[in-house]
């Protein structure tokens, strides 16, 4: 098994590194040019919960720059790579945590927005290109079209994903890569705005939440009992959560977990402790991750110089935060765990 995922990796995979292209002068210590206090004061305990997370010598760092629209970060631990969505850019980056490097893994993408791993280990994303899609990529760098419709109408624009343990694949359908020509083609909606399942074993999709304004990012709580979704077309915009019933397939109780205030909710990654590391944007002072603990309080804060589309946990321990800022991902080591592979 592990060989046939390092073979998928490295057939997926293109060989030319990327240059990095500098962002605009936020600050001297993105450039390098100025050291960084320690413990990093863009890491904030807001609740003494979260104190136990920060590593007192760990510092945010930007690991690379130079995407339109950074999102999607998935990790591959037998690879020791993070692999991300550049959108605008119609391409998909891999991160090379020991050579730092980045490289173009598939260009064009399809306008690929969210990732996540299965839990045979191959990729699974969102696509808002032709054909408007869930894709996997198999071990030999070949692309299985999940779906691609509901009750014989295309989908709106796949945005983010997940992978249940049952091997479900769970997806929202806003129309956001649809809306001009920058995150993919511009094209009328077929459909409501809703969140997808689909099954493994009969291969069709059910649709399981349609109450929600513009979902979007989404993920599961460590034990899959509860499922968060991000709410992107309220003001404020909120995340809400529902029970998972009818042995995982079904979900019921939708309400509110929280509402983001000044900040815009995008996409999240759970810890094993049930917290809920939320990316966000909203301007200076705004823009980072949310950290909210299982009950809805926030407890953490991580600040970045830009918005940060979406989050995965990492690195040999699972213990390094990925961030897909605007243009740039950055990273940040945590004594907190990511609760999936990916």
């Amino acid at each position: 098994m592990e060989l046939s995922r390092r073979t998928f990796l490295k057939t997926a995979g293109a060989a030319a590194t990327l240059a990095a292209v500098p962002g605009r002068a936020l600050a001297d210590r993105w450039t390098g040019t100025e050291g960084v206090r320690l413990p990093d004061p863009l890491v904030q305990v807001l609740d003494d919960r979260f104190a136990k997370y920060r590593l007192g010598l760990a510092k945010v760092e930007r690991v690379w720059t130079g995407a339109m629209w950074a999102e999607g970060p998935v990790w591959f631990g037998d690879q020791r790579c993070v692999i991300f969505s550049d959108i605008p850019n119609n391409r998909m980056l891999k991160y090379d945590e020991q050579s730092k490097q980045v490289t173009v893994f598939r260009e064009p993408s399809n306008y690929g927005n969210g990732n996540a791993r299965d839990n045979q280990g191959r990729l699974v994303t969102a696509e808002h290109g032709g054909g408007r899609r869930i894709t996997r990529t198999e071990y030999d760098g070949t692309i299985t079209v999940i779906c691609d419709k509901f009750e014989g109408k295309q989908f709106n624009s796949p945005n983010d994903v997940v992978v249940k343990r049952d091997d479900s694949i769970w997806f929202t359908d806003p129309p956001f890569g649809i809306t001009g020509h920058y995150e993919g083609y511009k094209a009328t909606p077929l459909l409501p705005w809703d969140v997808y399942r689909w099954d493994a074993k009969t291969k069709q999709v059910a649709m399981v939440a349609n109450d929600i304004k513009g979902p979007n990012g989404l993920c599961f709580s460590p034990d899959e009992s509860k499922l968060y979704v991000v709410e992107a077309r309220t003001s404020p915009r909120q995340v809400r959560v529902y029970d998972v019933t009818a042995g995982g397939t079904k979900v019921t109780n939708s309400r509110v977990f929280t509402t983001c205030a000044q900040m815009a909710a995008d996409g999240m990654r759970c810890d094993r402790d049930g917290n809920l590391w939320v990316g966000m944007g909203g301007g200076e002072g705004n823009d980072g991750v949310a950290v909210y603990a299982p009950d809805a309080k926030m407890i953490g804060k991580i600040n970045t110089p830009e918005r940060v589309a979406n989050v995965c946990f990492g690195g040999l321990k699972r213990n390094r935060l990925y961030m897909c800022g605007t243009t740039s991902l950055y990273s940040l080591y945590t004594e907190a765990e990511g609760a999936t592979l990916g």
